[in-house]
């Protein structure tokens, strides 16, 4: 490896580029989107990423997520924890060198509620975690979720309503006019990116999802 010697340590940057491919049953994933002027959210972006916009927005979302079994690929399943996780995010793309075009989301900051998955996070990946203690509250009809963090930074209370919300449902407010283009910012994407300073260059860490069906609620925050 140029610049090392034999006896010297993998450089920290290196271990941090996801190397160990992850597995996981989503229970359930909240997911709140908030809509901004593109002014709020351009100076968040580090170099090669740009705003994924719709008019004159941007937007950040903040996913809720129940796993279950998280543990590395091709392990079995009993070797997998459960854990309870939020991420702040923003919608941004990125053009690779050989001009593809993708769509994904920027770190901005994790949440966990195991401290062992914020260690090995924070040792393993871009993720940036922190930890928190999470509350969930779940019925077929509503969702209650209380989330305190370490640094009371990303603290929530939240209710979201399971049964009564109809499919088109939009809140007051929103920027848009149909279902379907609001759920183009519902998450997750298939792509996660992030800045690497060392090397002046992004980390791609992309996802494949199954039996991901978006819809709509009603969340009282």
């Amino acid at each position: 490896m140029p610049g090392c010697t034999k006896n010297s340590l993998l450089p920290l940057h290196l271990l941090k580029r996801h190397p160990i491919s992850m597995e996981a049953h989503f229970e359930f994933v909240l997911v709140l989107t908030y809509a901004f002027p593109k002014s709020v959210l351009i100076p968040l972006l580090p170099p090669g990423l740009v705003l994924d916009c719709f008019e004159d927005f941007g937007f950040l979302a903040i996913a809720f997520v129940q796993t279950r079994g998280m543990r590395p690929r091709h392990l079995p399943s009993f070797l997998g924890q459960d854990f309870f996780l939020a991420g702040h995010r923003i919608f941004v793309r990125y053009q690779t060198h050989a001009g593809r075009n993708l769509r994904g989301l920027r770190i901005l900051r994790s949440d966990a509620d195991r401290a062992n998955m914020v260690f090995f996070g924070n040792l393993l990946t871009h993720y940036a975690y922190h930890l928190c203690r999470a509350k969930v509250t779940r019925t077929s009809d509503k969702l209650d979720l209380v989330i305190k963090s370490d640094d009371g930074r990303s603290d929530v209370q939240l209710t979201a309503d399971l049964s009564t919300t109809p499919p088109d449902y939009l809140p007051d407010g929103s920027p848009f006019a149909t279902i379907r283009d609001a759920l183009k910012f519902a998450g997750p994407l298939p792509f996660t990116f992030d800045y690497e300073e060392e090397t002046s260059s992004i980390v791609r860490i992309e996802g494949v999802r199954q039996n991901w069906h978006p819809r709509s609620v009603k969340v009282d925050v």
